[in-house]
């Protein structure tokens, strides 16, 4: 399987120099060593060896590269050897000498000697000699040597060797400089990034005992690292070294220490949903209701009538307590429903549906104002059915969510561009059938006692399956299930289940679960969750999901059946099933649907129907596989358990299972297709040498029962000694390992990505140098990785069974590999030392991802649960993957268990193992496994420690591949084992004293022991060291050496009554020296290193400890290094930590600031009176002076004390500092309060400055004035860099504001130019929006420019008041960040912003979290500890972090080694009184006026019923307490309070106040929403002063005036004598100078009468705004600006209940007083009257037929309204029997509302229904309905069409009816929008739309309207009436005859509707019947006028 190149000699090279070599096949390449000062020979003699997956061509060249090598220049090729490699594939081995060929290919002098060996990759195991495979022994070594030589290879697994036999590579290594031994791979990967608590590197100087082992760079360098692309240090990469690294030798696997399982226990969750509109509903004149379904849960906003865009902006929250997996796969659903009433349930108009999984993993798990679209599940064939716009959040315990700023939403929405769909689904879904084909299930458990059936089968003998299984599946929201199949333990169904949904889908699981069929109640069997992300691929060359043909197993309780399963939660999915319960055969496929096709049935109703059959081959061709296991040790046994013997039994599947397990296996059916028979007698008879048919081998699942023996009082052992019990079970699989294999690779890579992060992330932690040259290696380990993957996964391409999805699957996985590859190609370029972090994040993205695609959806072998049984009991278990313990012959296929020793810790099944029953463990088993074909399995001992004999069961003796039923160890090791147990810090509080009693147990095989117990304690320093002798160690001395076995350490709470509590637990693996080693440098004395506790899954603190394993030697233990030191005498015979191993210490001195204490509680009941803080550090400390009363003044009265101590040299090491308080009661009794460890002291060590540096160029800064008063040029800031120079700094601002100038005219073709606002019109809540529209676009700027707000914080963290800047890039970025700053509001500077300039309104900053988070919790020098008293709760039920806290000491630290510098002390002013804290304020109580503001609140938790809230605030400081109750805020969640309220405080007895939120209630006591708590004393003494925030400008009279009662120029002074700064010095006008910073501005400033006058005020704020950048104390002040706090309430601890927005100012009483507060009081809205005249309609459609005639026309009215509800709709008269679709109504309406400017709302108040107790507020947007309607008498009136026009932005009216078109109402055409508000008059024609049956606009009419604003008073002035009632009437319409109402006159009606129609065809048959009566008339009298004629008469 591989090809080795033994690069031995290369001879007649010219001149001297260092050489080295480069081998390069496929594509990569390995470089040897440096070989230095070469004469002409250079003998490399190294091996190089490359794994092969496929097959060698004949053609393939191997290439061979001579350089000579440089440190400093790129490396210069001497020449190339290149070979095909025919004759290697032909002969697997050849010699060779040659030539080397140079550039130009010309052959040149210099030769070269070596040797190539081939391994064929053929598929039989046998056909390999053993000497070929393994080569020879040295050989072997040589592989060892050279995967050391190229860690880019994964480690390599070696067969053992003898020991002492040495590699005859020695003689070619020379000792590289820096002597480190040649067994260290010197090259590319010197530097493994060595963790705490891994092997260490050595240097040939013993190291200072306690600094960790890290090559410096100078090590490096000498080292001679190669670097190929010449010697840029910011190229280097040092990949891991796996023997180096991992710790983890070939021979053991890594044990897991987190053992709790996570997963199916129950979290608090709250899902938030804010119903904010609907619009485009289609339907008509409909009564819309919204109801929101969250699981089973339902909420309804209330009804809005008769409209198709209702405006509710309601807010619903769901509170759940389920476990993860459950709330992930519940359904929120959003539905629109029609005229919903008590009586009847109404029509649903549309719905939408995602799962709460799909929220969660937005970013910020939220979707804010995000548009619904709604569809029709039950019409598919129909479009859209309108759009709800939502916020939907889903909040954990624990989650904090950044709520985007409310604020006006001011912008239009662009629905299509804001879809309530995460990224990258695409906005138009389609409909889809989703196909889940059951086909069926297999070895199913026993279900049902049925006693009838035990009758039967007693009577007459028929034997029944007592199963009757169904399989029901779940999908959004709906769920399907095929038919029951009666008692069978095998059922067949092929039924599929058809599901109809939107794809892609929202809902990202599928639940398929097999039920058993009761008459009672059905129980789960089973259950498999199909992740649709995991089967599908969403990129352009993509896949539908698919899946299968496939098997997917289920796990779930144990498989005995009982009454009550206690596990039955595991049945349904939720925790890690403990067993096999059956798998099932299924597959799925999707079909999009064409919804055009008439065929289609358009519901999405569950069908299930059958599906067709599949043949039994289809998974996969049955193979047999053989599973052996070896038990090497059984320790750590909870007593518990009794002492009963014990047995572990193994199971794969079924197979091995003792109860109803298949222990004879049925042989695999013969499939029933011709041809196939032969076949199967094949598999049988594979294994060559079995006898007749390998029959015999029977399973061996369970090892023989033993007999515990006690170890200590906690846990027992089995005593196997040399014995080893084995197990092994054959079991028939559908042979699906490719799957496996390419998981396994993917997790290989992954495995190795994760350690080399982990360790980089350790370097920077531990701040080791260079991490990012260890970043660099782990990228290339990627990208070599990416490359191995493709070219191992592409084997088995034509496997018949292979189904779509893995061929889909691989190619997504080749595509993601290779793509991934590239990247880490490219990032690894990138990696520069500033950019370790950012890049660090991405490679975990890339983790992630690998994680993902390694989970391999379609599984095969069933994973192997190992059982511990007691007295027939199931006590514990443990779960192994299959894939993980899977045979492959290549090495990165290979599980990574495979034929490794195992340390497993059985855990609890089900709940009984979650909480505190999970910690302990419950067995500590170390098991080999291997798993395999079993025509594979000749090796299968191969990983086992050496020295054994196998003992086989009585019908395998002699044949060679039959398992042995145990194994006996011939070779045994005496060893003694040194643990040096120094400390531990941040333990775990077991006590209710918040502290605990700790002592340390260590277990090794079978031996314990224990430190001793130190009392009242979190951090102890046991310094002991325990021995244990005479530990006997089975197999090779050698092996033991590299792999000893794991040391387990507990940490456990001592108590006086009862058992011990388990307070953690870690893992250790000792340092080992054989007999034949010397004690001495490197590898001894060990180092201590921390090892991290975990106590369940969470850490628990560190332990800091090191241990050696030492070997007896024959000589017995006079060998052994003494053990000396003396006996601690004090603590009887106990042995500290030798000298050597415990670390250097030198002396530090401590000072202490004390405070004072805040907020203690009672202790005992006993309230506290005299408390004293005690101070501890590595066994010295210093107390505090007494608190005499700590009511009357909690404060301390010695400020400073100090202590001095000796601590570790190595920062890392230094020990916790505990801080205790204690109450001193009378006669002489202490009781302890509280403490607090401070694990890191590394914050308070005191680095003095460097005064090489020029101390402020390194913040070197332009200040910029803002204020365009004195129009100068703009000058080139000049910036002197010595400290002595003045800076002058000058910006004028004129340029500026013409641009702004320029960019108004640009932006306001369409609108009128803003006037500026004027300056009486503006308030207070002006200059908020302005702010908060500032800090909005300041967001998405971030956004956009794509460095979030992390990486800015890091760089400011990094480089911040401490960190000299480094490099020039820097001080750049920050000169830019700060000249945004610095500019005024917005970052819109520059042409090309998009925002429109707003005019120029002073800000104030509107900060969108707590102002501490903005000013590091304001702890400059005064620090806030809090407390802790009680246990730690555990992550659950226990008591949270907050509950402990029992009060605060507020104080500091400060550290230095002494003796300090002199220079400090030089200082002028130093008060050594003082020490390090110098400048401190007294601590004496202070009378201060605090005055807090509360703006508003926002999203507020519901407190009543009704899904709304009463709020009012309470405020409480001290012993004062002020509820506003009376004006509580009626049914608000956003409410806006706008008021101040002045206390008067003394600090610091009330030092912290409490904002809180009630909700109001009429009967009963008021509920707290949340509250919010503010430390004031911290912000009063901080150097940021956060007394009174810094204003933008000075004013000193109108909205802006100045607050604070001192003046700018005053704060200055002040700032500057406390600073002990020079200055400030004031002129000449407008100019100040402070230190050696000049600050220039505006010089005068006009009073309230417009007068100007000179002052220096501006120019003072200036400075004050600048501050940060004055020399050594400059700091940012506090801006004036209002915080947004968020509520929490102690009852739903970390979730959070809403914001406040407030602000906080405070005034010493022995200042001048303030003035009155600012007035912030909601803006009342203003009285409005609006008057629309409707003159005339034109082209409405027509409605009626004509009862005589059949004539169309319509009666027409218009119906118009302006609030919400249609409360005050009006209506016209009615134009009847319009035939032209003309109307004229000359017809006024009047609407009076309040509307608030600020918000563009009007504000509404009324009683929501006749039982309110006082009307509700609502805040509507303005908009005008007008509607037209077809009047009819007898029947409802018909609905024609409308238009809403929102009063702020509508489109302009037509001047004419002709010019009105339909697009102006769609937007589809640009119309210059109006405002009514500033146009006041505005008059046109404006369509009327409605949507047709085809769900399209159409054009139902036109209206000529006339809009008039007017406010109340003008509308008083000039008053008009009604309809065209008087004052100022309108005259009557002129409408034609037809509109006179045809029941009062029908005549009239009658005459005119015929001879309007008729009235030709009247005249012509007038005429007719003249002529006819003519003609009769003539007719008539012909015969008279004949016959006189005739008679002559």
């Amino acid at each position: 399987m591989a090809l080795l190149v033994h690069l031995k000699t290369v001879s007649e090279l010219r001149g001297r120099g260092d050489r080295i070599a480069k081998v390069t096949f496929r594509g990569q390449s390995f470089h040897s060593r440096v070989l230095e000062n070469c004469e002409d020979v250079a003998d490399f003699d190294e091996i190089f060896r490359w794994p092969v997956a496929s097959s060698i061509n004949n053609n393939e060249v191997l290439e061979i590269q001579i350089f000579n090598y440089s440190k400093v220049f790129s490396n210069k090729l001497i020449g190339t050897f290149r070979m095909v490699l025919q004759k290697v594939v032909e002969e697997n081995h050849v010699e060779v000498t040659d030539t080397l060929i140079d550039d130009n290919n010309a052959i040149i002098k210099t030769s070269l000697c070596v040797e190539v060996r081939y391994q064929d990759t053929d598929g039989t195991v046998g056909s390999w000699d053993d000497g070929d495979f393994l080569g020879d022994e040295s050989l072997q070594e040589e592989e060892k040597d050279s995967q050391e030589t190229d860690g880019l290879l994964p480690g390599s697994r070696l067969g053992s060797r003898p020991a002492g036999e040495k590699s005859f590579r020695s003689k070619g290594k020379e000792k590289t400089k820096g002597g480190r031994d040649g067994e260290h791979k010197t090259g590319r990967s010197v530097f493994s990034a060595m963790k705490l608590g891994k092997n260490r590197l050595h240097k040939e100087e013993t190291q200072r005992q306690d600094e960790p082992a890290v090559l410096e760079m100078d090590d490096l360098d000498r080292l001679g690292v190669r670097l190929a692309e010449g010697m840029d240090p910011d190229c280097v990469s040092l990949a891991s070294v796996t023997a180096l690294t991992t710790n983890v030798s070939n021979k053991r696997s890594k044990p897991d220490i987190k053992m709790e399982p996570s997963a199916g226990r129950p979290m608090d969750y709250q899902v938030s949903i804010t119903v904010i509109e609907a619009r485009q509903l289609v339907g008509l004149n409909m009564d819309p209701v919204v109801c929101v379904e969250v699981g089973d849960d339902k909420k309804y906003t209330s009804m809005k009538e008769s409209t198709n865009c209702p405006y509710y902006n309601e807010y619903f929250v769901f509170d759940f307590h389920v476990s993860p997996d459950v709330m992930f796969d519940k359904i929120i659903k959003i539905s629109v429903i029609h005229s919903k009433n008590l009586l009847r349930s109404g029509t649903l108009v549309g719905s939408f549906k995602m799962d709460v999984g799909t929220v969660y993993s937005q970013p910020e798990h939220q979707f804010h104002h995000k548009w619904a679209i709604l569809s029709d599940p039950d019409d598919i064939s129909a479009g859209l059915k309108g759009y709800v716009k939502c916020d939907v959040a889903v909040v954990g315990k624990g989650d904090n969510i950044k709520t985007p700023h409310k604020a006006n939403e001011t912008e239009e929405d662009d629905i299509e561009g804001n879809l309530l769909l995460p990224d990258g689904v695409p906005a138009e879904r389609q409909w889809a059938r989703f196909y889940v084909k059951i086909y069926r299930a297999e070895g199913l458990p026993r279900m049902n006692t049925s006693l009838m059936a035990n009758v039967k089968k007693a009577f007459i003998g028929e034997n029944k399956d007592l199963v009757d299984p169904y399989v029901q599946v779940f999908f959004a929201g709906q769920k399907g299930k095929t038919s029951v199949q009666k008692n069978s333990y095998e059922p067949l169904w092929n039924e599929q289940v058809v599901f109809t949904d939107l794809f892609p889908p929202l809902c990202k699981r599928m639940k398929v679960q097999i039920r058993d069929s009761d008459k009672v109640n059905d129980v789960a069997i089973g259950t498999h969750f199909i992740d649709l992300r995991k089967i599908s691929n969403d990129g352009d060359k993509g896949f539908l999901p698919t899946l299968g043909p496939a098997w997917v197993n289920m796990y779930g309780s144990t498989r005995n059946y009982t009454l009550l399963d206690e596990h039955q939660d595991l049945n349904e999915g939720l925790g890690e099933g403990v067993s096999f319960r059956a798998r099932l055969m299924l597959g799925l496929a999707v079909e999009i649907l064409d919804t055009s096709n008439p065929e289609l049935t358009s519901s999405t109703e569950v069908q299930v129907e059958q599906a067709t059959p599949v043949s039994e081959s289809c998974t996969g061709k049955i193979e047999e596989f053989f599973l052996f296991g070896a038990f090497l040790e059984a320790s750590m046994i909870d007593r518990k358990n009794g002492e009963k013997p014990i047995t572990f039994e193994v199971t794969i599947g079924n197979y091995g299972n003792e109860v109803d397990g298949l222990s004879r296996p049925q042989r695999p059916r013969p499939q029933k297709e011709p041809g196939d028979e032969e076949e199967v007698d094949l598999i049988q008879n594979s294994s060559d040498d079995e006898t007749e048919e390998g029959g015999d081998l029977a399973s061996v699942s369970s090892t023989p029962p033993m007999r515990p023996q006690i170890t200590d009082r906690n846990y027992f052992h089995l005593p196997y000694l040399e014995h080893k019990p084995c197990i092994y079970i054959k079991s028939w699989w559908p042979d699906q390992r490719r799957r496996l294999y390419n998981a396994n690779i993917m997790d290989h890579i992954a495995d190795k990505l994760e350690e080399g992060l982990n360790d980089v992330q350790e370097m920077i932690k531990t701040e080791k140098s260079y991490p990012e040259r260890r970043l660099r290696g782990v990228l290339e380990e990627l990208s070599c990785g990416c490359r191995r993957f493709l070219s191992l996964a592409d084997k088995d391409q034509g496997h018949m069974s292979r189904t779509r999805l893995d061929r889909e699957r691989l190619k997504s996985c080749l595509r993601e590999l290779e793509s991934m590859g590239q990247q880490a190609k490219t990032l690894r370029a990138q990696v520069k030392r500033h950019t370790v972090r950012d890049k660090l994040r991405l490679c975990q993205n890339f983790l992630q991802k690998l994680r993902f695609l390694a989970d391999e959806p379609q599984h095969s072998i069933p994973d192997v649960f190992i059982w511990m049984m007691s007295n027939n009991k199931r006590i514990a278990y443990a779960r192994v993957p299959s894939k993980d313990l899977l045979f492959s012959i290549v090495e990165e296929e290979l599980g990574k268990d495979c034929a490794k020793v195992k340390t497993l810790f059985l855990k609890l099944p089900g709940k009984r193992g979650f909480g505190s029953m999970g910690w302990t463990v419950q067995a500590k088993v170390e098991l080999y496994l291997w798993l395999g074909l079993s025509k594979q399995r000749k090796d299968f001992l191969c990983g086992l420690p050496c020295g054994f004999e196998e003992v086989k069961a009585a019908q395998g003796l002699g044949l060679h591949s039959f398992p042995p039923i145990s194994l006996v160890y011939t070779k045994k090791q005496v060893f003694q084992l040194r643990a040096h147990m120094y400390q531990a810090r941040s333990l775990f509080a077991a006590d209710s004293s918040g502290l605990s009693d700790p002592f340390a147990r260590v277990f090794f095989i079978n031996q314990s022991q224990c430190t001793e117990v130190l009392n009242e304690t979190l951090c102890p320093t046991w310094d002991q060291m325990l021995v244990f002798d005479n530990l006997e160690l089975y197999g090779e001395a050698h092996e033991l050496r590299d792999d000893p076995p794991i040391i387990v350490i507990e940490i456990y709470d001592q108590d006086s009554m009862g058992k011990c509590d388990f307070m953690g637990r870690t893992f250790a693996k000792p340092v080992v020296k054989m007999a034949d080693e010397e004690y001495c440098p490197p590898r001894f004395p060990p180092q201590l290193e921390y090892y991290q506790i975990y106590r369940g899954n969470a850490t628990a603190g560190d332990l800091l400890a090191a241990f050696e394993l030492l070997q007896i030697g024959p000589a017995g233990k006079a060998d052994l290094p003494p053990i000396d030191g003396p006996m601690d005498m004090d603590r009887g015979p106990i042995m500290p930590v030798p000298m050597g191993i415990r670390p250097v210490l030198s002396k530090y001195r401590i000072e202490v600031l004390f405070w004072g204490l805040r907020d203690l509680k009672r202790v005992n009941l006993a309230q506290v009176d005299r408390p004293r803080v005690d101070i501890e550090c590595a066994g010295k400390g210093v107390q505090s002076s007494m608190i005499h009363n700590y009511k009357k003044n909690p404060n301390f009265s010695t400020l400073v004390k100090w202590f001095e101590v000796d601590l570790p040299e190595n920062e890392l090491l230094h020990p916790p500092l505990n801080i205790r308080v204690v109450d001193c009661r009378a006669f002489g009794r202490y009781t302890l309060v509280g403490s607090h460890a401070v694990s890191s002291l590394r914050r308070f060590i005191y680095r003095p400055p460097d005064h090489s540096a020029p101390n402020w160029n390194s913040t070197g800064e332009v200040v910029v004035n803002m204020e365009p008063e004195v129009p100068v040029k703009k000058l080139e800031t000049m910036v002197k860099l010595d400290a002595t120079s003045d800076a002058v700094i000058k910006v004028d601002v004129a340029d500026e504001e013409k641009e702004k100038k320029k960019k108004k005219k640009k932006g306001s073709s369409d609108e009128p130019e803003e006037e500026e606002p004027d300056e009486s019109m503006l308030d207070w809540w002006s200059k908020y929006f302005a702010s908060i529209d500032t800090m909005k676009e300041q967001l998405r700027q971030q956004d956009t420019s794509g460095m979030d707000l992390e990486e800015k914080e890091e760089i400011d963290n990094s480089e911040g008041p401490k960190g000299a800047l480094k490099g020039k890039e820097k001080v750049k970025a920050t000169k830019e960040e700060k000249k945004k700053r610095t500019q005024g509001p917005g970052p819109g500077q520059g042409l090309e912003a998009p925002e429109k300039k707003k005019s120029k309104i002073d800000e104030l900053k509107v900060y969108p979290k707590e102002l501490e988070a903005e000013f590091d919790h304001f702890e400059d020098w005064l620090h806030t500890f809090n407390l802790l008293r009680g246990k730690t709760g555990d992550d659950e039920d226990g008591s949270t972090e907050e509950e402990r806290i029992v009060g605060r000491f507020k104080g500091s630290l400060c550290m230095y080694k002494v003796p300090l510098p002199e220079d400090v002390s030089r200082e002028a002013g130093f008060d050594p009184t003082y020490g390090m804290f110098q400048g401190i304020p007294s601590n004496d109580p202070i009378n201060v006026l605090v005055r807090v503001y509360v703006v508003r609140a926002t999203d507020l938790h519901p407190a009543d019923i009704n899904g709304k809230a009463d709020p009012y605030i309470a405020i409480r400081l001290g012993k004062t307490d002020i509820r506003d109750k009376e004006n509580y805020i009626s049914k608000q969640l956003n409410p806006v309070f706008g008021k101040s309220f002045d206390i008067e405080a003394s600090f610091p007895m009330e030092s912290m106040l409490t904002v809180s939120v009630y909700d109001w209630d009429l009967v009963g006591t008021d509920d707290l929403i949340g509250e919010t708590k503010i430390d004031l004393e911290n912000r009063f003494y901080s150097k940021h002063r956060a007394t009174c925030g810094i204003a933008q400008t000075y004013s000193i009279h109108g909205y802006n005036i100045w607050r604070d009662p001192m003046k700018p120029s005053q704060i200055l002074t002040r700032l500057c004598k406390e600073g002990k700064v020079d200055g400030p010095h004031f002129g000449p006008p407008g100019r100040v100078k402070v230190s050696n910073r000049v600050f220039t501005g505006p010089s005068e400033m006009e009073d309230e009468n417009g007068h100007r006058g000179p002052t220096d005020e501006h120019v003072a704020l200036c400075a004050l705004r600048h501050w940060e950048d004055i020399p050594r104390v400059g700091c940012r002040l506090v801006p004036e600006h209002v915080e947004t706090r968020p509520l929490l309430n102690p009852d739903k601890p970390g979730i959070e209940q809403g914001r406040l927005e407030l602000w906080v100012d405070m005034f010493p009483m022995d200042m001048p007083a303030p003035g009155t507060p600012l007035d912030i009081s909601p803006r009342k809205p203003k009285k409005y009257e609006l008057r629309v005249i409707v003159w005339n309609t034109d082209e409405v459609v027509l409605e009626d037929d004509d009862f005589f005639t059949g004539e169309k026309s319509s009666d027409i009215f218009v119906r118009g309204w302006l609030k919400g509800q249609q409360e005050d709709k009006q209506d016209t008269d009615v134009h009847y029997h319009s035939l032209t679709g003309e109307g004229n109504f000359n017809w006024r309406y009047l609407f009076p509302f309040d509307y608030l400017a600020a918000e563009e709302k009007i504000v509404i108040s009324k009683k929501e229904s006749m039982f309110s107790w006082d009307e509700t507020e609502y805040k509507i947007p303005a908009r005008l309905t007008l509607q037209i309607w077809d009047a009819d008498h007898f029947s409802a009136d018909d609905f024609l069409g409308a238009i809403e026009l929102d009063l702020n932005r509508f489109p302009r009216g037509a001047k004419t009816a002709k010019q009105c078109t339909m697009e102006m109402a769609t937007g589809e055409v640009d119309v210059p929008l109006v405002s009514i508000f500033k146009q006041k008059r505005v008059k046109g024609w404006w369509p009327l739309l409605a949507r047709n049956e085809n769900d399209e606009f159409e054009l139902t009419g036109k209206v000529e309207a006339e809009l008039h604003l007017l406010t109340a008073e003008e509308a008083e002035k000039n008053p008009v009436g009604l309809a065209r009632n008087e004052p100022d009437p309108l005259e009557k319409p002129n409408r034609p005859d037809t509109s006179f109402i045809w029941f009062l006159n029908p005549l009239k009606s009658a005459r005119y509707f015929l001879w309007h129609t008729y009235r030709w065809l009247l005249l012509k048959l007038l005429l007719l019947a003249l002529l006819l009566l003519l003609l009769a008339l003539f007719l008539y009298s012909v015969p008279g006028y004949l016959v006189k004629k005739i008679l002559g008469a």
